[in-house]
């Protein structure tokens, strides 16, 4: 695993894995979220996982930065990417359309498509969640086609509802609550992304694997939240 180190205040450690937003990348962040979270230094506070970046908060009275960064290179060179990292698996029904994707037609005209080709291609990609940033829960989702890909709108909406989904770029996301935003938007989930009421509050979290459905209007009246989300 490569690796570089670069100091964040005197209460965090920058660990960057690459440059490139990849799957590479993406597998030694999780792997290094994971080895942290399976031993965790007495020192630790917290770890925020990024695209390319682990960013690891300690306290700053049990140690310096150069202590922990010699115990990373420590840990990191015994352990290696032997720690198998299997992904959960998570499928969010999405109600395509209408009020709820507002959107829509114009990432089809944008793309030369029909609206079922947009949602076709969107359900049938093959994705991960990069990071979880922006607002509380929000999963940037990486492995949509290129089909499909659509420009932030000029002027951002100051309201978009909870639970919407967006196009943004080769990027899809999820809005889990509600909050101005600029993407594209395209459907809507009866999954509560955010649950602050949990221990652990987002649903998602950095590495899951994502599969879209696509669901009917009656469907995401009568839905119940926990029917498809394997691994939770």
């Amino acid at each position: 695993m490569d690796f570089s180190f670069s100091p964040l205040s005197d209460q965090a450690i920058v660990i960057e894995v690459g440059n490139e937003i990849n799957e590479s990348a993406q597998k030694a962040v999780r792997t290094i979220s994971a080895l942290l979270e399976a031993s965790p230094p007495s020192w630790l506070i917290e770890t925020i996982p990024a695209f390319t970046t682990v960013t690891v908060f300690y306290d700053p009275i049990k140690a310096l930065y150069g202590t922990v960064k010699l115990e990373l290179e420590e840990l990191f060179s015994q352990t290696g990417e032997e720690l198998a990292v299997t992904p959960r698996t998570v499928e969010i029904p999405v109600c395509y359309g209408g009020e709820f994707g507002p959107d829509l037609e114009f990432v089809a005209e944008h793309n030369g498509l029909t609206q079922q080709q947009v949602i076709d291609f969107h359900t049938g990609g093959e994705y991960s969640v990069y990071m979880i940033g922006f607002a509380p829960g929000f999963p940037f989702i990486g492995g949509m086609s290129e089909k499909i890909a659509a420009p932030r709108r000029d002027s951002p909406r100051l309201r978009i509802p909870e639970r919407t989904v967006g196009i943004a770029g080769m990027q899809t996301g999820i809005y889990p609550i509600e909050t101005p935003g600029g993407w594209q938007l395209i459907g809507r989930t009866p999954m509560r992304l955010f649950r602050p009421e949990e221990e652990i509050p987002s649903l998602l979290r950095a590495g899951d694997k994502i599969v879209f459905t696509q669901i009917t209007e009656q469907e995401y009246a009568s839905w119940k939240e926990d029917r498809h989300a394997e691994n939770p």
